[in-house]
């Protein structure tokens, strides 16, 4: 054999071989582990600042986080060569075992010698009166199970559960469609996490620039427990298909909550989070200003605030602080001292010889949309290996049967490729419901 061919081969086969299989199935669940431990598609710098300072595993800092791209795992060249890799391991084993596994489950072998059935694994010989007829009875009863005959004029064969050969090859089948889906979904797919106050739209563009939906947060609530924990987040939300032909009548209002995705056009709108946008803020007879907010993590998990400057120069300013769009709002000076509390909707408090009144607080809904295009092929993998799954359990039985009449013997073979001990103790059951019964030898 040509040198290039038999290397090739030795190849193909090492590919296919089903530890190289199974040791790739560990592989890929071992660093699809490593996308629920690092944060995905963040930005560089809170890799640098999460991991610089205390590196993950006492090992991987920011920047060789970046650089084994563990930042996008899913979407990252060596695991999409991982997924790859098995997928074309899956293909040439149903290529060069399965397919040919099926081709000769198919084939109908035809038996023509007793000493033949005497080799296979279960094996029965049996005296009758007339061999042919006790040929043709066992004919008339596989046939009425279900059993698929071919007939001749001493001997059959019988075969049930061909379906189950089919089994293996959609498991494969399933499993290369699911993972297809899945990389398609890492490298097409689109991420988008927002935080809106009621009123403002988001627009979401395509790769020309031209809009595809637009999304207005028309009203955002949040549900808290007596103790004034955040149960439940609900929005509601007012989408409109992109385009200069689009009617404007033609927008949905929809209302989503945690546990509860809106999908629309191939996205998926999830709850995901809320925040505070704005404080509405009085200042003496001022007219009321929104003053946007920001987080304040060195405070608190969830606690947000504006500095705001008491002199006309800028200078001796205070801390308003909050941590819920109920209140209250805590004002601190440059010291750090607490100069009041303020109810949102209540009284104006003076603060630094200013009085000061909170309207209200404006807060903000965190919409996570996602759009992934290889969901459809992810599900339908999922359905076909499950389907595959089932017809492997089952078992294909195959039966032959030869009379001989000369001699007054019915000598009955057969085979099973699962669960050998049931067909082993169903062949003497099946052979005792013929009539006359014949006897064993």
């Amino acid at each position: 054999m040509n040198p290039p061919l038999q290397f090739l081969k030795r190849l193909l086969a090492w590919i296919s071989d089903l530890r190289v299989a199974i040791g790739l199935l560990i592989l890929i669940a071992i660093t699809s582990g490593l996308g629920t431990l690092v944060p995905q598609k963040e930005s560089e710098a809170l890799y640098h600042r999460v991991y610089d300072a205390n590196p993950w595993l006492g090992l991987l800092n920011g920047d060789r986080i970046l650089a084994l791209q563990l930042d996008h795992v899913y979407s990252s060249s060596w695991f999409l060569a991982l997924l790859a890799w098995l997928g074309l391991a899956l293909i040439l084993c149903s290529i060069r075992r399965q397919w040919p596994a099926l081709q000769a489950a198919l084939r109908w072998i035809d038996y023509r010698t007793p000493r033949q059935l005497s080799k296979l694994t279960l094996a029965e010989t049996m005296a009758c009166a007339d061999a042919d007829a006790s040929l043709n009875q066992l004919e008339q009863l596989l046939g009425s199970r279900g059993w698929q005959l071919q007939r001749h004029s001493d001997r059959l064969a019988a075969r049930r559960g061909v379906s189950g050969r089919v089994g293996p090859l959609l498991v494969h089948a399933g499993l290369v469609v699911l993972m297809v889906g899945a990389a398609w979904g890492g490298l097409a797919g689109q991420r988008l996490e927002r935080f809106l106050a009621p009123g403002n739209v988001l627009e979401l563009l395509n790769s020309r620039g031209q809009s595809q939906v637009s999304v207005t947060l028309e009203d955002f609530g949040i549900n808290r427990d007596p103790a004034g924990r955040p149960e439940q987040f609900h929005s509601r939300l007012r989408l409109l298909p992109g385009g200069e032909d689009t009617p404007s009548g033609s927008a949905e209002v929809r209302e989503i909550s945690v546990n509860h995705p809106l999908r629309y056009q191939g996205m998926t709108v999830y709850q995901a989070d809320w925040a505070l946008a704005a404080v509405q803020v009085q200042l003496g007879r001022s007219p009321v200003l929104e003053l946007p907010l920001q987080s304040f993590p060195q405070l608190g998990e969830q606690v947000w605030g504006i500095v705001l400057p008491t002199r006309p120069d800028g200078s001796n300013p205070v801390l308003l602080a909050l941590s819920s769009e109920q209140g209250p709002v805590t004002a601190y000076n440059g010291e750090a001292q607490e100069l009041g509390s303020l109810i949102p909707g209540g009284e104006a408090v003076e603060i630094e010889g200013i009085p000061l009144r909170i309207a209200g607080v404006v807060p903000a809904s965190g919409l996570l949309l996602k759009r992934d295009p290889g969901v459809p092929l992810v599900y339908a993998g999922f359905a076909i290996a499950l389907t595959g799954g089932g017809l492997s359990l089952i078992a294909t039985r195959q039966l032959w049967a030869i009379a001989e009449a000369e001699h007054g013997r019915l000598h009955v073979g057969g085979l099973c490729n699962r669960n050998l001990s049931a067909f082993a103790r169903e062949l003497p059951g099946l052979l005792a419901e013929l009539p006359g019964a014949p006897q064993q030898v």
